[in-house]
């Protein structure tokens, strides 16, 4: 759960000798490169997500074999500790010391129940015990035949070679090359690829379609779903960036961290509701057996995905999994620490971030370029921007492995990557724009749901005091009669009612930027959409540039909410 950058971290502090003691969990052996003397392991035991079970004689191995720095040991030091009833019972043996009758007395502690217990005699079989053999996991995937394709020669002799010659056994290569087959049918229906009436100057037979984009591809099992249920999404819908966004994180793999903190999350504010209105305790439970985490489109989905699994029978009904993280994130206008915050998520950070740039990566290879809205290409830039400030390594690695114009001879480093550092949020205009409308319309919402204490706290939060002439943050009592001025224009209107926060509400319409009237600075005005249409009322912003490219994140204040 771990964000790539601490662990680069971890590493660079470790090399330079600044760190003498690292803990970690088993996968300490493989994810991370750091001079080790000594390995202690805590147990011989382990809990590997379903059950508790001894190390096998190969994790063993990884983790003892990182004991003793190349070049400098010829030899390292590996320690494990016995279980912790053998430790206080050995203790208690050595407090009763030569005394038979207080060492008959001993009431030795066993282990804890579920404890899967190792000896002395556990350590010394997995030393000598040969790692097991490693099993192959050859899988075919829509990418794996797209890249393939794209290769000089016939795609068909190529992938029975790979195929077929590989360490898998014969029953499943005949499985992975009937699947390679149904992936090209699926791949041929879908208008993806097509066979080519004569082998083309390279020994091609088969051929992408050339309207698509140059970087296109399924990278999950559900891509060629997710392009055929583009179709059923209308452009024209003001939803339909999001709606987009839906379908692509259906067909992207859970992380359940996430989603049981939604769900979690949601339950609370159900409980919170119903407690309000009087339901009694039995029957709160069971209406919270129907709260989840949000999974918009999921009757669209559902319905288009049973139509389309009968002629794609690899697929499994579990494999659709509707969900909102990166459709979430944008609605809240969350900055990334703020959505971990928001969620306690903080232990799962690492793979938060994996998840939003496998959707990050999905959305630009997977939606056609015709499909893409401007709306869509700047919910995309601003995804992107979000990951790279977080941590730009994963994407920095990727994006330079599918470079062009990068020598293929030159290995990727994640040291290079990393020697940089993120560019400024500035340098990105077209993302750090949505970041400004992100955190107008933020501000939007939390006025029309009457958080003024909530609107003081992120104004004071976010507050930079010397950006140009804006004076101090606005408190909540300003919000407040300002919100109250508002009302007295539309009598017998409040809140939700009083300013809209539907899609047109959001729409980049209702958002005027001026970007030249002063050096440095971006002034901002966020249009309320008020219930007669009158577009008169709106919040007054100021925009730092140069303070947000020393923060790393959009520095931004409201100077005021008034009649224009």
């Amino acid at each position: 759960g771990m964000l790539p950058k601490y662990r680069r971290l971890v590493e660079q502090l470790a090399q330079a000798g600044l760190l003498k003691v690292i803990c970690g969990t088993d996968t300490l052996g493989v994810g991370i490169n750091v001079p080790i003397r000594t390995v202690v392991l805590t147990s011989l035991s382990k809990y590997d997500g379903s059950r508790q079970r001894l190390l096998k004689a190969r994790e063993f191995h990884q983790i003892a074999g990182r004991a003793g720095r190349a070049g400098f040991d010829v030899s390292g030091t590996v320690v494990v500790q016995a279980p912790d009833h053998v430790i206080e019972n050995h203790r208690a043996m050595i407090k009763a010391g030569d005394d038979v009758r207080k060492q008959r007395k001993l009431a030795k502690r066993k282990p804890p129940e579920g404890f899967v217990n190792y000896s002395q005699d556990t350590f010394e079989r997995l030393l000598a015990a040969v790692p097991e053999p490693l099993t192959p996991r050859l899988r075919v995937t829509h990418a794996m035949v797209l890249n393939v394709i794209q290769r000089p020669g016939d795609p068909v002799a190529a992938m029975r070679r790979l195929l077929t010659d590989n360490h898998e056994t014969p029953r499943s290569q005949a499985h992975l090359q009937r699947r390679a087959i149904a992936i090209l049918r699926s791949l041929l229906q879908a208008g993806v690829v097509e066979r080519l009436p004569e082998p083309d100057a390279t020994g091609r037979t088969l051929a992408v379609v050339v309207d698509l984009q140059r970087n296109f591809s399924l990278n999950q099992p559900l891509s060629a779903f997710a392009l055929a249920a583009l179709e059923l999404l209308d452009p024209l819908a003001p939803t339909y960036p999001l709606d987009v966004v839906s379908v692509v994180e259906a067909t992207l793999d859970d992380q359940r961290a996430v989603l049981l903190a939604q769900q979690f999350k949601a339950r609370g504010e159900a409980v919170a509701e119903m407690k309000a209105d009087g339901i009694e305790y039995d029957e709160r439970m069971e209406l919270l057996e129907d709260v989840s985490w949000p999974k918009p489109l999921e009757e669209l989905l559902a319905a288009a995905y049973a139509t389309y699994r009968p002629s794609h029978p690899w697929l499994a009904e579990e494999d659709l999994s509707p969900k909102s993280v990166v459709r979430d994130l944008f609605e809240r206008a969350m900055t990334f620490g703020e959505f971990i915050a928001f969620y306690q998520l903080q232990r799962a950070e690492g793979l938060v971030l994996r998840y939003l740039t496998d959707a990050y990566r999905a959305l630009r290879q997977t939606v056609p370029d015709g499909m893409k809205t401007e709306e869509l290409e700047d919910l995309i830039a601003w995804l992107g921007e979000l990951v790279r400030q977080t941590d730009s390594s994963l994407l920095d690695e990727w994006e330079a492995l599918t470079d062009p114009t990068r020598d293929e001879a030159a290995p990727v480093r994640p040291g290079d990557v990393m020697a940089a550092g993120p560019k400024p949020i500035t340098a990105n205009e077209r993302a750090f724009r949505v970041l400004v409308r992100s955190a107008m319309w933020r501000r939007v919402e939390l006025l029309a749901l009457e958080r003024f204490a909530e609107l003081a706290a992120l104004e004071a939060a976010g507050f930079a005091g010397d950006a140009g002439e804006g004076g101090d943050p606005l408190e909540e009592g300003e919000w407040a009669q300002a919100y109250a001025e508002l009302a007295a224009d539309y009598p017998g209107h409040h809140g939700t009612d009083l300013i809209g926060i539907g899609p047109e509400a959001r729409g980049p319409g209702l958002l005027r930027l001026d970007a030249a009237a002063e050096p440095g600075f971006w002034l901002v005005e966020q249009i309320l959409d008020d219930p007669q249409g009158d577009h008169d009322w709106r919040i007054f912003a100021e925009v730092d540039l140069a303070a947000s490219d020393a923060a790393g994140e959009l520095v931004l204040h409201a100077t005021d909410l008034a009649r224009a």
